[in-house]
C-alpha cells in the first residue's frame, strides 16, 4: 500500500492525469457535438465552382478577375464587377440580362442561361471579390402578410419614387438614348428588390439608407397588388396619359369624324334624289 501511495504522489502524476482528462474531455465533446457541414469548405467549392462559370461564360467580357475589360479610346468592353455584389450577378443573371448577346442600349430580360444552382455560384464568387449588397432576406420580399396601411405606404413611395420611369402601375415607359425602364408585371419581389438596392442599367440605387427594406417590401406589394387589379373598359394597355390620350383622338374624334362625314355624304346624296324626281 505503501508503494502505492507513494507512486500516486509522483510529481508527474498530476499532469498525467490533467492530460488524461483533456484527451477524454475532446474525446467525449467530437462524440457528442452535433455533425455540421464545414461551411468554409462549402463556401470555398461554391466559390470555385463560379470562378470556372466566370471564366467560361463571362471573362471574355468583364476579365478573368472581374476587372473589367477596357478597349480603345478608354471605354469600357465590360465594366469591373469588383464590389457589385451577389445581389447585381442574382439579378443580372438570374433575369438572363447576362450573358449579353448583342450590343444594345441596355440588356433586354430574357429567358435564364444558367440554372439556380449556378447563378448562386457566380453570385458567390464575385461576391468574394468584394463586399458588395447580398441577395435579400426573404422576410423582405414576401409580402403575404402585409397589411392595408403598409400597402398604401408602398404606393405612395412608388408614386413617388418610381412612376416617371416605370408608369403608376409598373407597366414600363420609353427613356432617352434608346433606353426603356421594363415592365414589372411578370418581375419577381427578390428581382425587384435587387434592382433598387444595385441600380441595373440607368436605374438609380436605393439603399437601405434612403428606402428601409420594410419600405421596399411595401412597394413590392403594391406592385403585385397592381398586377392582381381587374380593368373595367378598354385599358389601353395602362401606359399612360399620352397613350391613353392618342387613343381617344384617333379612335373617339376619328370616329366622330366619320360619324359626320357619313352623315354629311348621306345627307347630300338624299337632296340630289329628291331634286331629280322632282325635275
Amino acid at each position: 500500500m505503501r508503494f502505492l501511495s507513494t507512486r500516486r504522489r509522483h510529481r508527474m502524476a498530476g499532469l498525467v492525469v490533467l492530460l488524461f482528462g483533456l484527451i477524454v474531455a475532446g474525446g467525449v465533446y467530437y462524440a457528442a457535438a452535433p455533425r455540421t457541414a464545414d461551411a468554409e469548405t462549402a463556401d470555398a467549392q461554391k466559390i470555385e465552382a463560379g470562378r470556372q462559370l466566370f471564366l467560361v461564360g463571362c471573362a471574355s467580357c468583364h476579365g478573368k478577375n472581374a476587372e473589367g475589360v477596357g478597349t480603345k479610346g478608354d471605354r469600357n468592353y465590360g465594366p469591373t464587377l469588383v464590389g457589385v455584389g451577389a445581389a447585381a450577378v442574382d439579378f443580372q443573371v438570374g433575369t438572363g440580362r447576362m450573358p449579353m448577346t448583342n450590343a444594345a442600349p441596355q440588356a433586354p430580360a430574357k429567358p435564364p442561361v444558367y440554372t439556380d444552382e449556378e447563378v448562386e455560384q457566380l453570385a458567390a464568387f464575385v461576391a468574394s471579390l468584394g463586399p458588395g449588397p447580398e441577395v435579400p432576406d426573404e422576410q423582405y420580399t414576401d409580402t403575404s402578410d402585409v397589411t392595408d396601411e403598409e400597402l398604401a405606404e408602398g404606393g405612395e413611395f412608388f408614386r413617388t419614387n418610381c412612376t416617371a420611369c416605370h408608369n403608376s402601375v409598373g407597366a414600363g415607359g420609353a427613356l432617352p438614348s434608346g433606353r426603356y425602364a421594363p415592365a414589372l408585371t411578370d418581375t419577381s419581389a427578390r428581382h425587384i428588390y435587387e434592382a433598387m438596392i444595385t441600380g441595373p442599367q440607368q436605374m438609380p440605387v436605393f439603399s437601405d439608407d434612403v428606402i428601409t427594406p420594410e419600405q421596399k417590401r411595401n412597394m413590392i406589394a403594391y406592385i403585385e397588388a397592381m398586377r392582381d387589379t381587374p380593368q373595367s373598359g378598354i385599358g389601353g394597355g395602362s401606359l399612360g396619359p399620352v397613350s391613353e390620350g392618342m387613343f381617344a383622338w384617333i379612335v373617339g374624334i376619328g370616329g366622330l369624324v366619320c360619324a359626320a362625314t357619313w352623315i354629311a355624304t348621306q345627307s347630300v346624296r338624299s337632296k340630289r334624289k329628291k331634286g331629280e324626281v322632282e325635275a
